[in-house]
């Protein structure tokens, strides 16, 4: 059984020891340990010594995503599990009547696809895009996992706001963003203008959420939170009290959203029941935690 306490994935890390690079050139048929080389680095796949289904993968040296072959519902890291059940608290998976809704996801981050992986269980007719930033990658993943094939899943290769520039309005309901470059998501899309590339691609009702990554000192979290705050009219936060009172490096989970979250209970029940129990913010606490902080604008526009 794998460790269900992880907080996140991006924590640096070293090499594991016996794990031997893998020459270039070779094609995955399944998952193998090894260091594989990518376009942007290397990346290092490791099989869970607490699950004999799962394969941990670090992307240059930090851990970015885990996969059970077994189970696409488990989700190792707890912000994953966080998102997965705030977009479940929207469209519940098995409502009480009718069909679960046909979603429309987009993925900002690749990494192993797990919450892809995840939301297609979920919600068998979902049609998703995952964009990914490396080519090399992304066909590693293909070889390794049991993705779902296009038009279910499809893998688009390319800069996450480049790609979100060219979408057409209204085709989303949910846009997840977990980009890192380090230990920080890349400044052009944290930014109003980008959140307005967002909204204009969202459906009405849509849902954005983001993995914000921080040092105690929460500068770079109160921020994003600004700039959330500012674009959409709706906001909340979940994260574990540790992290909201600042007192280590982790993840926050952000959302905005054109309607209100409707504090459903259920969904602060589940959130308190994992292995590192998470508080829900409202709007009200959202704006109070971000007041004071710059709103993040594209060079060009604050100038």
């Amino acid at each position: 059984m794998a460790k269900r306490g992880r907080s996140g994935g991006r924590a640096s890390g070293g090499s594991t020891a016996g794990v031997v690079e893998v020459p270039k050139g070779t094609r995955p048929d399944g998952p193998v340990e090894g260091v594989y080389y990518i376009d942007t680095g290397d990346c290092q796949l490791i099989a869970d010594q607490d699950n004999s289904n799962g394969w941990l993968l670090k992307i240059n040296g930090v851990m970015s995503s885990h996969i059970d072959l077994a189970d696409p519902l488990f989700l190792d890291f707890e912000y994953m599990r966080w998102m997965a059940a705030l977009i479940e608290s929207r469209w519940p998976p098995k409502p009480k009547t009718g069909q679960p809704a046909r979603l429309r996801g987009l993925h900002l981050g690749g990494g192993a696809c797990s919450l892809a992986r995840y939301f297609h269980a979920a919600y068998p007719d979902a049609r998703q895009v995952v964009v990914e930033l490396d080519g090399k990658l992304a066909e590693y993943v293909r070889g390794w996992f049991d993705l779902p094939k296009a038009p279910l899943l499809r893998l688009r290769v390319g800069e996450a706001r480049e790609v979100t520039e060219t979408l057409t309005p209204d085709t989303r309901d949910f846009i997840i963003r977990d980009v890192f470059a380090g230990s920080l998501t890349p400044r052009a899309l944290t930014t109003a203008e980008f959140n307005e590339h967002i909204r204009r691609v969202l459906a009405p009702g849509g849902m954005y959420v983001v993995n914000s990554g921080d040092a105690p000192n929460l500068l770079n979290a109160r921020e994003d939170a600004a700039t959330i705050a500012a674009s959409f009219e709706h906001t909340m936060i979940i994260a574990d009290p540790a992290m909201l009172k600042g007192r280590r490096y982790g993840n926050m989970v952000m959302a905005g959203s054109d309607v209100p979250f409707d504090g459903d209970p259920q969904l602060a029940r589940k959130l308190l029941g994992g292995a590192v129990p998470a508080h829900i913010w409202d709007d009200a606490q959202v704006r109070a935690f971000a007041a004071g902080s710059p709103v993040r604008h594209d060079p060009l526009a604050s100038a």
